[in-house]
């Protein structure tokens, strides 16, 4: 059995993930590829296209949201995620489990919900959303109507674990706010959830755009657990690797695998970006250490720049009246030949960001 070294497997996911060149493809073919873009952040998304494709303008993911082609909902991991409308209910029925545990044991709003019905909040939640769209303000108040002695936003909880909710625009359109207004993904694209999604089907897309992959990794990506049986049925179909540790790959059998010296391009990925959260081992794009200094206190997970494939530090864009400013925060030095390349897309990511003028700041690493 091959056995694939840590750089390979860079390669192997830089390249099914366009960073190691920006493709052509219409963005919403990019997203069903990637098999979604993680989206608790409103605009992050955004960049992870402007990254990976040329030509890119932001108009272009706009209008796919306002025409429905795509949308936000929670699924993979139990996050909200950016989805073609193709993908948003089988996405949904596939990690629903996670939101059904949550429900049996969230620490804040379990207690909450003890005793109550969850079926008839189900129930009620979806007369309210059929007539329109709301917000969490509004349909807590609505349902607390019914359940007064209830905290609204237990209720609002309860709703969004049990039922598929999209976030409507204008959340997440480029140039407008919004706070989360929610509807039924049902009544919003139409169809229903399919209580049997295929689960073989969304494996094989994940390896994909994020293999070779471990068992473990397919379980970080969605947050399910028991896979293995499942990829075991697909071995026939698959070519299996190793890693230098022994642990054992699964993959595509024409998927690409470039050679470890293939060469890397600067890239910058945004916030909460797929490409750092999708597997158990991420040794591959990002080392152990620099995942520490990536991730907050509070979850949160810090935009990224890729220097010769591997995270090498962070980067933030700061609005003022002074104008923009994109601080660059290296973790280590950066040679003269890589501070340059950085530069250089930082500007070109400002421009991206309607900030043609503004400053690329390198920090002291």
């Amino acid at each position: 059995m091959t056995t694939l070294g840590t750089r390979s497997l860079n390669r192997a996911l830089l390249a099914r993930q366009s960073l190691l060149a920006r493709t052509e493809q219409p963005a919403i073919e990019l997203i069903e590829h990637l098999v979604g873009m993680q989206a608790q952040a409103p605009f992050p998304p955004y960049y992870g296209l402007w990254t990976r494709l040329r030509d890119f303008s932001p108009d272009e993911l706009s209008r796919l949201l306002l025409r429905r082609d795509v949308v936000r909902i929670v699924n993979l991991r139990g996050t909200v995620h950016l989805v073609s409308a193709p993908d948003a209910l089988p996405l949904r029925a596939f990690t629903q489990p996670l939101m059904d545990n949550d429900l049996k044991g969230n620490q804040q709003y379990t207690p909450l919900l003890s005793g109550l019905d969850l079926g008839e909040v189900a129930s009620a939640a979806t007369a309210l959303l059929a007539e329109k769209p709301l917000s969490s303000t509004e349909l807590g108040k609505a349902l607390a109507t019914r359940w007064p002695d209830r905290e609204p936003t237990a209720l609002v909880y309860a709703a969004r674990n049990l039922l598929p909710l999209v976030q409507v625009p204008p959340r997440a359109v480029w140039g407008r706010s919004g706070q989360p207004t929610y509807a039924l993904a049902t009544e919003w694209l139409g169809g229903q959830l399919d209580p049997r999604p295929d689960v073989e089907r969304l494996i094989l897309r994940y390896l994909g755009a994020f293999g070779p992959a471990s068992v473990r990794d397919v379980q970080t990506w969605c947050g399910l657990t028991k896979l293995g049986e499942v990829v075991e049925r697909l071995r026939h179909r698959l070519r299996t690797f190793r890693t230098e540790d022994g642990v054992e790959l699964f993959d595509l059998p024409d998927a690409p695998r470039p050679g470890p010296d293939t060469r890397a391009p600067v890239r910058f990925v945004p916030e909460y970006d797929n490409l750092l959260l999708s597997h158990a081992d991420r040794t591959r794009v990002i080392s152990d250490e620099d995942r520490k200094r990536l991730f907050t206190r509070n979850g949160i997970l810090l935009a990224a720049f890729l220097v010769d494939g591997f995270v090498r530090g962070g980067w933030k864009l700061k609005r003022n009246k002074g104008g923009t400013v994109l601080e660059i925060q290296p973790f280590r030095r950066l040679s003269k030949r890589d501070t340059a390349a950085l530069t250089a897309e930082g500007r070109r990511l400002l421009k991206f960001a309607e900030a043609p003028g503004g400053e690329v700041r390198l920090l002291p690493s």
